[in-house]
């Protein structure tokens, strides 16, 4: 007599994390290192890769990336009407999303918010104070980072920061996360994304290299405000990165929507 017997279920491979970089010179730097345990996918729209269109696309999570052009400068950049679609997409349909800086400015336009570029109070750029407000407080993503034995005014983490564009309208129905002293919104989450303004995937080396391509920026005192904080600032960002694996693999186990 013979038996069949049913194959043995094989061990699934890592979650793969879709990056769309969309500047050769904004790349993922320390997130490569800090985002352990999933497989990444980079899609280089600068060198003419195609975003995908279906988010399902994507694999089990999508990251987009800052840059130098403007979040509206499609005829600089053609592949941005594209990126705001499947950003649209994404944070709509429960896949987990972290937009960065300029992606950040995209995900806020896609579901409805609104831009200014170059806004009035200038470049911020450097090591900036990131202020929690009160709805942060759980955050899957950010809320890790909260000190919740100080006073609520008192709660802040120090980022990295390069941006003059900035978001002045959040989408209807995002929640807003955070500030900082030149502009409001630092953070904030629709759907299964999250929007930051700040980088928390730059290292100092990264930071200065962006601080040398602006004649209005010091790159000598980028260069100490990193080192006078490096400790805090490589913590938080891998405590972000960590977060966001962690949120890309329940999502996959489970299968349920963070929308």
């Amino acid at each position: 007599m013979t038996f069949e017997t049913s194959p043995v279920p094989a061990t699934p491979g890592p979650r793969v994390v879709t990056v769309v970089q969309q500047d050769a010179n904004v790349p993922l730097d320390m997130f490569e290192e800090w985002l352990d345990g999933v497989e990444l996918r980079t899609i280089h729209t600068y060198a003419g890769e195609e975003v995908p269109v279906d988010p399902t696309e994507v694999g089990d999570g999508l990251i987009v990336l800052g840059g130098e052009m403007s979040a509206v400068d499609d005829v600089v950049a053609p592949w941005l009407p594209a990126t705001r679609n499947l950003l649209a997409a994404a944070s709509a349909s429960g896949v987990p999303t972290l937009a960065i800086c300029l992606g950040a400015q995209m995900l806020a336009l896609a579901r409805g918010g609104r831009l200014q570029v170059a806004a009035p109070p200038g470049i911020e750029a450097g090591v900036i104070d990131v202020q929690w407000r009160p709805e942060a407080v759980g955050d899957v993503l950010l809320g890790g980072l909260l000190d919740l034995t100080v006073a609520e005014e008192r709660r802040s983490t120090p980022m990295p920061s390069m941006h003059a564009d900035a978001v002045v309208d959040l989408p209807r129905g995002a929640t807003w996360l955070a500030s900082s002293a030149m502009y409001p919104y630092q953070a904030f989450r629709i759907g299964s994304a999250w929007g930051v303004q700040f980088h928390p995937e730059a290292g100092t080396e990264l930071l200065a290299t962006w601080a040398d391509g602006d004649d209005t920026v010091d790159t000598a005192e980028v260069r100490d405000a990193y080192a006078s904080r490096a400790d805090q600032l490589g913590d938080a960002g891998r405590r972000i990165a960590q977060a966001f694996v962690d949120l890309v693999n329940e999502s996959a186990v489970t299968g349920a929507a963070l929308v």
